[in-house]
């Protein structure tokens, strides 16, 4: 979940599908809506990935599904996730990310870079977070 369900929430969906396919149920939603930005399909298609038909969504686009951890991306979109399971046994977690639109600046380079590291700190943590614990030898 972020700001918009534009750039980081969508990547973050792209990548969990991915890595996990079929072992984890995973939707994004944004607290307001927002418009496609080119560069999230260009960060992903470096690594072989795409949104697809991914449409942005809103909270209140999601809010009949039941969820068991809602992974908040932004300030905004940690609040409003905290509001929204005050009364809902739904765990969150705040993994702040840097929008990559305010990080960049400069060349078409530059801008990309700065998505590419939104892009690769977002791999990091959803592999680290959610792959399956090792077994410890004997």
């Amino acid at each position: 979940m972020c700001g918009q369900n534009v750039i980081r929430s969508p990547v973050a969906e792209a990548l969990a599908r991915h890595y996990f396919g079929r072992s984890l149920y995973v939707a994004s939603a944004g607290v307001r809506p927002g418009d496609p930005d080119p560069f999230v399909e260009a960060a992903l298609e470096e690594v072989g990935l795409t949104l697809g038909k991914h449409k942005p969504h809103t909270l209140e686009d999601l809010e009949d599904l039941n969820f068991d951890l809602i992974v908040s991306l932004a300030p905004e979109a940690h609040h409003a996730a905290l509001e929204l399971t005050r009364r809902l046994p739904v765990e969150v977690e705040y993994w702040p990310t840097l929008d990559p639109t305010i990080a960049a600046g400069g060349s078409r380079e530059q801008v990309l870079g700065a998505y590419r590291a939104m892009r690769d700190s977002l791999t990091n943590r959803i592999r680290d977070r959610f792959r399956p614990p090792r077994k410890a030898r004997v």
